[in-house]
């Protein structure tokens, strides 16, 4: 590993806006750890490689979205009850035998030391008892006044874009090249309906990374073509309902034998905006810690640190 970085996010010119960058730092620091080789290790010898990328992607972000504030959101709780309650499947492919996720070990030792090390630089984390990130998210997102960007590889986060209040999402790809930056119009051209609309089209088509099987026999195009003609979840069940609608018999079947599982989908997609997080206002970057140098030489991360650290500079 060179000390250039994992990738220079340059794709374009800056925006011309001050956004509040909202991370999705699980989604950051596990892409990390896959993209990173096991040498990247601290000054005991333990593999680093997660907080070296996740850092470096950090500054990186922050360089291509040139933000007012950066928060990094955390899953205090990565597969909350409410969300259990509704639909048991969910996640629970991801659990271990005493409930919690299954984490390699290697990147589970990494995770409190990339808290370690944003909280020596100065970048807020907040993670809620019994939420998720996702909600963290949505949530800050809707106090925060100005503009909003999301940084994540979770395309169910594209439910936030709004044009309208300069919500978007900055999409992770392969190998932290360039964010795609995903707007109502992206999300348009890549799947025929509004972003507002697309945690309707997500709980039709499903998602078995999540445990949720969706409903049978609807994949992407068929849940994308049903929310685009009828508007809505609500306008397709109600369609399902309807004979004169114009709906294959099959396909009005598998809707109508499927809607239990359609409510308590649509509560376990959509993300709770309502979370108790604390005022935006309280949180801004703050100066680095003293100690912030010998930190970062210790657990082997001088290089994006101080890539981040000449980002923040010329942010404030």
């Amino acid at each position: 590993m060179t000390d250039g970085g994992v990738g220079e996010l340059s794709g374009g010119s800056p925006p011309p806006r001050r956004p509040l960058l909202l991370v999705d730092a699980a989604s950051l620091y596990f892409r990390a750890f896959y993209a990173l080789p096991k040498t990247i290790v601290d000054s005991h010898g333990q593999p680093v490689g997660a907080v070296y990328g996740f850092i470096d992607a950090i500054a990186a972000l922050a360089s291509f979205a040139q933000p007012a504030g950066i928060v990094c959101c955390m899953d205090a709780d990565w597969r909350p009850a409410f969300r259990v309650s509704l639909v048991p499947s969910y996640k629970a492919h991801r659990a271990g035998p005493d409930g919690s996720e299954a984490v390699p070990a290697d990147l589970a030792a990494q995770v409190p030391l990339v808290e370690r090390i944003l909280a020596a630089i100065g970048i807020p984390t907040v993670g809620v008892a019994g939420f998720e990130a996702d909600d963290v998210i949505a949530s800050l997102a809707r106090r925060w006044e100005g503009p909003v960007d999301i940084a994540t590889g979770d395309r169910d986060l594209f439910q936030l874009v709004d044009d309208s209040r300069d919500r978007r999402v900055l999409f992770l790809t392969r190998g932290f090249r360039a964010p795609q930056v995903v707007d109502d119009a992206y999300v348009r051209a890549r799947y025929g309906i509004p972003a507002s609309r697309y945690a309707d089209f997500a709980v039709l088509r499903g998602d078995p990374s999540d445990g949720l099987p969706g409903v049978p026999g609807i994949g992407e195009q068929t849940a994308a073509r049903l929310v685009a003609e009828f508007g809505s979840l609500d306008g397709v069940l109600a369609a399902a309902h309807d004979n004169a609608t114009g709906l294959a018999a099959r396909l009005r079947g598998r809707i109508l034998a499927s809607a239990d599982y359609i409510e308590a989908a649509r509560a376990v997609v959509v993300t709770r905006d309502d979370v108790p997080v604390p005022p935006t206002s309280e949180l801004m970057v703050g100066l680095p810690d003293p100690d912030l140098a010998s930190l970062s030489a210790e657990l082997g991360v001088s290089g994006p640190v101080g890539r981040l650290l000449e980002v923040l500079a010329s942010l404030r």
